[in-house]
């Protein structure tokens, strides 16, 4: 195994031509990755499922076992993207390739930049995208930390049912979008039970004991007349009388 300081993951190279096996795997290890180098094919599946690559890299023509054969293995239980590579350009191969689970194909002789740069693109593909960091919601000295579930008042906590949660945190995401009772509602799941949209307002007078200074005349959340309940998107805003 040649080790990359702060790898971005194994990546198994089968190939029995070992000049092209070392070739590659220097390519790679110089943009970060770990490589491991398996020159018989009766050797690649155990190995893959020893070192758990991130990418197999997979010669058609090897010793024992050829790379179809051993793309259709590696396919009954792993998702593992696989590269293939062959001396041969006929399209039969590059079908048989794809049909076996290969995600992409590579005729031989080639760059191994441009073979380095389509591994790391199939990566950016496979690989789940980052979430989103989750913002914290914040107005005029109310704040909402959805990471840590959490409602504060200038600094001091404040403490919500969950369905006082959910309903905040819904029109805290969206300032001065009005929403309507069954929205509201909807935020709450509360699956089972026989609820009415005269719901929403027990919770709404709650939430507005807990957060507003003055709960006969709300600055955060709002009154939207004949149908239901925004937040404040102005600092001093006013409810509708």
């Amino acid at each position: 195994m040649h080790q990359s300081i702060g790898s971005q993951g194994t990546i198994l190279i089968v190939e029995d031509d070992r000049n092209t096996a070392a070739l590659v795997a220097t390519y790679l290890e110089r943009e970060g990755f770990t490589t491991v180098l398996v020159h018989d094919g009766g050797q690649a599946v155990r190995t893959a499922s020893e070192c758990n690559p991130v990418f197999v890299i997979l010669d058609v023509m090897l010793p024992n076992l050829d790379g179809w054969e051993i793309c259709r293995i590696l396919r009954k239980n792993s998702e593992v993207p696989v590269l293939m590579l062959t001396a041969r350009e006929e399209e039969i191969d590059r079908v048989a390739g794809l049909a076996m689970g290969a995600d992409d194909y590579v005729v031989k002789p080639f760059s191994p930049r441009e073979l380095v740069e389509r591994v790391k693109a199939i990566l950016r593909r496979s690989r789940p995208a980052s979430p989103r960091p989750v913002s914290l919601l914040s107005f005029a000295g109310l704040e909402l930390d959805p990471e840590k579930h959490k409602v504060t008042r200038d600094g001091r906590p404040v403490i919500l049912t969950s369905s006082e949660y959910k309903i905040l945190h819904a029109l805290m995401m969206s300032p001065g979008k009005a929403f309507s009772r069954e929205e509201l509602l909807d935020q709450c799941n509360r699956q089972g039970e026989a609820v009415i949209d005269r719901v929403i307002d027990v919770h709404i007078g709650k939430l507005r004991q807990k957060i507003e200074d003055d709960p006969s005349q709300p600055r955060f959340i709002l009154t939207v007349r004949g149908h239901g309940y925004r937040f404040s998107d102005e600092s001093g805003e006013q409810e509708e009388r």
